[in-house]
């Protein structure tokens, strides 16, 4: 099978390339292109890592991998296509020699090629070879767009732990490398419904005019999950649910949901309206951080019919962590259109649910017409978007109830993805990839978003530093959280929006 799509010849350079997104994300994804004929003619696949592999031993691995990780039974023409096209180059990321070896390799491609081939190199490794990487290639002349090739590197979260080191992070990018051959990559962008969430606002005439202060009485955003931690004890002690989740995936929500139309859908125009978002929060002051900001940690409990450990009780995690691993925040937007109007959002793991979900709640109705009927009360409307685990969006309104006397019952009108278009399986990373190879940057992080998304938390990680929670652990695994965080929405007489 040959999957012609784009005549430009293309060569994907993986770092990291025996590590786990590798095999069950990123080759998986390319997997997908090729049979959606998606990829160009002319690709090549190269993996870079210190393991000792061979180009052979390299393509019998990833050949055992696909059978266990692909989203779709994969049609053996196209993977002995694919496999042809896989080559491997063996080093260490801080030697030089390394990156000369992995130079005459790509040479060599495009001597067979017989043109040159563009190239995008993708950093799935630790946060700390970043820059050390994008120098090596600058070096030996990798990231240098000559004779119509362009060169793009796609970057891994976490981008930075606090303002100076994305500050610092991104000056060192920019030394050897122009803001648009930089992808910052976010996985939670790949998903359909929170590409979605711009096409629901901007191509429906029903929703925008109503997307405002005047009729919108809160938001919530809430990305729960029921695993823990895993195998990444280690890392994620030194991260914590407030690094790992907010300052991109949810922030990446929160601004698509937020932003201003922009011009035209451009990457730089709508990124440009991401970034007004962020820029538009006012900084937490130290008691807006006691009060508005709340962090917990998983004891001991049951998922499902699972009994799990408390956090502390994780593999590489201390005994005494103060780590967080929930985190439910109030956040303001200062401008024109969200004035007074609460943003709530939270994250957490060993939660009862798995889901990602937006909820727009909107304000209530005057209850004068009904003040003489049985009715008691009037529920808000509210407008819930999917993300995961199923995608869809679903829209609550009241209804009279059938009978003699006024009740009002509450009614969703649901749109559920895979039954109106179908299972497309999918790893997430299609999309992104596919904009990668095309230059599309629209789901990417700018610079400035990724510095202004850390301005943001900051004063929150300054408070938390100086004053270590003295509860932990304060929730059991499988609920939704700590008390803190209920109490947190009581005091503004609202609740969490019950999931699912």
């Amino acid at each position: 099978m040959d999957p012609v799509h784009d005549p430009c010849p293309c060569v994907m350079v993986i770092f990291g390339a025996s590590g786990d997104l590798t095999k069950r994300k990123l080759v998986p994804a390319l997997c997908n292109l090729a049979q959606a004929k998606l990829l160009p003619h002319d690709f090549s696949l190269t993996g870079f890592s210190h393991e000792s592999l061979t180009s052979e031993s390299f393509r019998q691995k990833l050949t055992e991998d696909i059978k266990t990780f692909a989203t779709t039974p994969v049609d053996p023409k196209l993977w002995e296509w694919f496999v042809q096209r896989i080559q491997y180059s063996q080093g260490d990321f801080q030697d030089p020699k390394a990156y000369q070896g992995l130079k005459d390799q790509l040479e060599q491609i495009d001597k067979q090629q017989g043109k040159p081939s563009s190239r995008f190199f993708y950093l799935a490794v630790a946060p700390k070879f970043f820059s050390v990487i994008v120098r090596q290639l600058s070096t030996v002349g990798l990231t240098k767009e000559d004779r119509g090739r362009w060169v793009r590197v796609v970057i891994e979260k976490p981008f930075g732990h606090d303002v100076d080191s994305a500050r610092l992070l991104n000056r060192e990018l920019r030394e050897v490398l122009d803001e648009s051959q930089i992808y910052r990559i976010d996985h939670y962008l790949g998903k359909e419904t929170v590409q979605n969430i711009m096409v629901f606002r901007f191509s429906n005439s029903i929703f925008e005019p109503i997307w405002n202060r005047r009729y919108v009485d809160h938001v919530q955003i809430t990305a729960a999950e029921t695993v823990g931690v895993e195998h990444r004890g280690g890392y994620y002690d030194t991260s914590g649910a407030l690094r790992d989740m907010v300052p991109n995936h949810l922030f990446q929500l929160l601004t698509l949901t937020a932003m201003e139309p922009p011009v035209s859908f451009d990457a730089d125009a709508v990124r440009g309206k991401q970034a007004e978002v962020l820029q538009a929060v006012p900084p937490a002051s130290p008691e807006d951080v006691l009060t508005r900001m709340v962090r917990g940690q998983y004891g001991e409990g049951f998922v499902g019919d699972e009994r799990v450990p408390a956090y502390r009780s994780e593999p590489d995690v201390p005994p005494d962590s103060n780590t967080e691993t929930f985190v439910a925040l109030k956040l303001a937007i200062d401008n024109w259109r969200w004035a007074d109007v609460p943003f709530y959002l939270r994250t957490g793991k060993r939660l009862a649910k798995r889901a990602t979900e937006i909820v727009i709640q909107f304000r209530r109705t005057p209850f004068v017409l009904f003040r003489n009927t049985p009715v008691k009360d009037l529920y808000p409307n509210k407008l819930v978007i999917q993300i995961q685990p199923e995608e869809g969006i679903a829209l609550r309104f009241g209804a009279k109830v059938p009978g003699p006397v006024m009740k009002i019952g509450l009614v969703n009108m649901d749109f559920d993805y895979v039954r109106y278009f179908g299972n497309s399986p999918s790893t997430g990373y299609e999309r992104l990839l596919h904009d990668c190879l095309v230059g599309d940057a629209t789901l990417f992080q700018r610079a400035d978003m990724v510095e202004a998304a850390w301005k943001v938390i900051q004063p929150v990680l300054d408070v938390w530093k100086a004053l270590p929670p003295r509860i932990f652990p304060n929730y059991a695994a499988g609920s939704w959280g700590p008390a803190e965080a209920d109490e947190m929405m009581r005091r503004d007489g609202r609740e969490w929006a019950q999931i699912g």
